[in-house]
């Protein structure tokens, strides 16, 4: 392995290092082992532990699953809830404080509870629920540990088995498939005709229908609490790209091939061909401009002031049920500048599309063929 390669290779670990460090400092844990747990020698259980069960005053069984759903990640963390059962039905559902994005837990919550009010635990630990469309992972987390909690309450728990942790909805497989076309095809195909075909599905499919993207609330997410394989391969198959195609000479291979961000600015530039030109000192003063504000972010994750802009990327714009109208607006007035500039955002703002080029440690070469 040449220098150059080593370089790289030093700059992605460099960068690695860099994103656990940020996780261990908000959330005190890493890959969903808890570093600020005391340990103790006693047999007793800590007084602070969360009780799986309990009856309240007016003879509600109450079940919480911080313990029992640990494992059951949304899309920044877990999801624990308090299920609350009079007469073996369920009387209500409460969401327990969690991590994840407010737009998109809100929709969930306003949506999901109602659906299993009435119902017997039995019948909720097997009931079929669809996710809330623009929350999936969020849904997935609050679905999961709804079954957790009623199977609990019917004091014969089982294993979910392998078939049951696989997402088989018609947007988690049209998203699979696009992405692994994304991730193939390109390194063999150069017609221009199937790149746009490309481009088309990672916004339809990949950003509008399915919502997944890579983000700084995904990577902490995934640093925290560890991810779930079989319910993560698109995202983890888009991590592949960005981080490890890299390595073997395929750099910002993510960016130009696959994040629907990226595709729909590139489709918004093919709509004028008249660019407005920037000059070379221009082009410069932004692309410093990028650089300073992401270090700039950095710093904010680090010590936790105005931590909370990783909510503000505009990924989350495809959304549309669940994202911030703020959020729409400004993706929209970015989607209508690419027409006349190339890839404004990728190319002097995007927050994680600099965090990928400062893991590749080198200037690409052929970036957004």
């Amino acid at each position: 392995m040449n220098r150059r390669k080593w370089m790289q290779l030093l700059c992605l670990v460099t960068c690695f290092l860099m994103m656990m460090s940020i996780a261990l400092l908000r959330g005190g844990k890493l890959f969903g082992h808890d570093f600020t747990a005391k340990k103790s020698t006693s047999t007793e259980a800590p007084k602070d532990t969360v009780p799986t069960i309990r009856t309240s005053s007016d003879g509600t069984t109450v079940i919480n699953t911080t313990a029992l759903g640990a494992d059951l990640v949304g899309y920044a963390g877990p999801v624990p809830i308090e299920l609350h059962l009079r007469d073996g039905r369920i009387e209500r559902l409460e969401v327990l404080p969690n991590s994840e994005t407010p737009s998109f837990l809100e929709a969930v919550t306003d949506e999901l509870p109602a659906r299993w009010v009435g119902h017997t635990a039995e019948e909720a630990a097997t009931m079929e629920v669809d996710v809330v469309s623009g929350a999936t992972f969020t849904s997935r987390a609050l679905i999961g540990n709804v079954r957790r909690a009623a199977a609990y309450a019917t004091d014969h728990p089982a294993a979910p088995s392998l078939w049951d942790t696989l997402d088989l909805s018609p947007g988690s497989i049209a998203a699979l498939l696009v992405v692994l076309l994304a991730a193939i095809l390109p390194l063999f195909v150069y017609n221009r005709t199937y790149q746009t075909v490309q481009q088309v599905l990672n916004v339809a499919v990949l950003g509008f229908w399915s919502g997944s993207f890579l983000s700084y609330t995904l990577f902490l997410g995934y640093l925290t609490n560890g991810a779930q394989l079989l319910l993560s391969i698109v995202p983890i198959v888009m991590l592949v790209t960005a981080f490890i195609y890299p390595l073997f000479g395929h750099p910002q291979y993510y960016c130009t091939h696959i994040c629907p961000l990226g595709s729909l600015q590139q489709l918004a530039g093919r709509v004028n061909r008249r660019k407005w030109h920037l000059s070379s000192r221009t082009v410069r003063l932004l692309e410093r401009f990028r650089k300073g504000l992401w270090v700039a972010l950095m710093i904010c994750l680090w010590t936790g002031v105005l931590a909370d802009w990783i909510d503000w990327e505009l990924f989350p714009a495809f959304l549309v049920r669940t994202a911030p109208v703020v959020l729409i607006i400004l993706t929209a007035i970015v989607t209508l500048l690419s027409a006349f500039i190339p890839r404004p955002y990728c190319r002097f703002v995007c927050p994680t599309g600099t965090l990928f080029k400062m893991s590749e440690g080198m200037k690409p070469k052929r970036a957004f063929r």
